[in-house]
């Protein structure tokens, strides 16, 4: 990209991290190895879990959970249509159905009345996303898979450092899933982990995810088929670098949230950005800005537009699931989910990371909010 852009994204690299990597590169090890392990181990401790399982991506992470959980043709796992990760793929490669529920107007969470509405006698799974940060309700989820004998899946794809209950995402679900491809706070360039407290699970999550080189001739081993989705040592020293600055990386983020804040107050209408019951702290994904009703998709993406000819990157959010091409074929219909497709078409995403300085914040929020004038619709968001 022009370096006179305003990217979306950009990492947070320090030279611990260049070296980290450097001295991989100079290792006799590339392939996976003990740094990757040294990860798993201490992400599994920093969401509070038991067991880390590294893997190529988070889709890759979710359908070698769900291969693992015995989840495939014929059942059916409920999962939210609205989010930036596609992660909820996972359940179709897995050969499962996916089943969408809609979602919380403020949160941009499923509503768990949404989802008992769903179940069926083929419902196996709930997976439910902390939606660019923002911890789903994960007591109530917790009682409604209770209560129906199916297995929970967090996807925390987007929500590294939230909490809620005062418990760090991650430690809610079965398992959770978690991506380190930008614009995540922990980047990884590629890669994911899953966590989870069930030591029979994370065994077969290795089994699903690659196969080592004495386990080649293992009887029990081979009888399992991998798809070799596993995490190299440099993607491993990169994001075990990045864990172990994650609080300074996610503090920085914090300050450039309230700066855009501050500037966004200038919008008529502005509301300060929800935080749901039991929820207590929030680090987003990306800076999201909602427009009002009186603007359309069309409308919202001609503000893109004009962000980008004076070269930021912002971005619509979300193209709902279910209105994407090959969900079509499965039934689902524009309209079925009112309020996903509500928030979808009106969102916008700033660039947010820890390089935007102040005075480009002012120059974002000014283009966005002269833009939003342009078109016609006034500056009012909510």
């Amino acid at each position: 990209m022009d370096q006179s852009w305003i990217p979306l994204s950009d990492p947070d690299i320090s030279q611990l991290e260049l070296d980290a990597v450097r001295d991989v590169l100079i290792s006799p090890r590339l392939s996976q190895g003990s740094v990757v392990a040294s990860f798993e181990s201490a992400f599994a401790a920093y969401t509070d879990r038991k067991h880390g399982v590294a893997t190529a991506s988070g889709t890759m992470g979710l359908l070698q959970a769900l291969k693992a959980m015995g989840i495939g043709p014929g059942d059916e796992v409920i999962a939210s249509p609205y989010s930036w990760h596609q992660i909820a793929h996972a359940i179709v490669l897995a050969g499962a159905t996916p089943v969408f529920a809609d979602i919380e107007y403020w949160s941009g969470t499923l509503l768990p009345d949404k989802i008992v509405a769903k179940i069926t006698p083929h419902t196996r799974a709930i997976l439910a996303g902390n939606t660019n940060g923002h911890p789903a309700p994960w007591q109530a989820l917790r009682e409604i898979a209770t209560n129906h004998g199916l297995r929970l899946i967090e996807d925390s794809t987007e929500a590294i450092g939230s909490t809620y209950q005062g418990r760090r995402v991650g430690g809610f679900g079965d398992c959770a899933v978690f991506d380190f491809s930008q614009p995540s706070a922990l980047t990884c360039g590629e890669g994911g982990m899953v966590v989870t407290d069930d030591a029979e699970l994370a065994s077969k999550l290795r089994y699903q995810r690659t196969r080592k080189m004495d386990e080649r001739f293992s009887v029990v081993i081979s009888g399992n088929v991998p798809y070799q989705a596993g995490m190299n040592e440099m993607t491993a020293a990169l994001g075990l670098t990045q864990l172990q600055r994650i609080d300074q990386i996610l503090e920085r983020r914090k300050q450039v949230e309230q700066i855009y804040y501050d500037y966004v107050k200038s919008f008529e209408g502005i509301k300060d950005p929800y935080i749901g019951p039991d929820v207590t702290e929030v680090h987003w994904f990306l800076y999201l800005v909602h427009l009002g009703t009186r603007f359309s998709k069309s409308s919202r993406d001609a503000i893109v537009n004009d962000l980008h000819t004076e070269k930021i990157e912002g971005a619509a959010y979300c193209q709902p699931q279910h209105l994407q091409a090959f969900y079509t074929q499965l039934g689902y219909r524009k309209g079925d989910f009112k309020v996903t497709e509500k928030v979808a078409d009106r969102i916008i995403a700033l660039p947010f990371h820890a390089h935007v300085s102040e005075a480009q914040v002012g120059f974002i929020v000014q283009t966005a909010k002269d833009a939003s004038i342009n078109i016609g619709a006034g500056a009012a968001i909510y």
